[in-house]
């Protein structure tokens, strides 16, 4: 359950780390929507796949991955709060 949970963080990390720097190059892009399109549909597949990889046919493990994501999603708000306030 661990690396379940470990692998959550890692997701929830990716998908709002993917969503950080989208937001952060948006002013410079040429074809916003297209990155903001492009940039969702490979957050969701990587997040989707993953939760499927790790479901494995047993509820409790997407609990656990969910809960991971949430700590990850914490996280890196922690972090980009700090990097951004200093």
């Amino acid at each position: 359950m661990i690396l379940r949970f470990a692998f959550g963080i890692l997701l929830g990390i990716l998908f709002y780390g993917g969503l950080w720097l989208t937001v952060r190059h948006l002013a410079t892009a040429r074809h916003p929507f297209a990155l903001t399109l492009g940039s969702l549909l490979l957050r969701m597949a990587v997040t989707l796949a993953g939760f499927l990889f790790v479901l494995n046919g047993r509820w409790q493990n997407a609990v656990v991955t969910l809960v991971g994501f949430t700590a990850g999603r914490a996280m890196l708000g922690w972090t980009a709060r700090r990097t951004t306030c200093t």
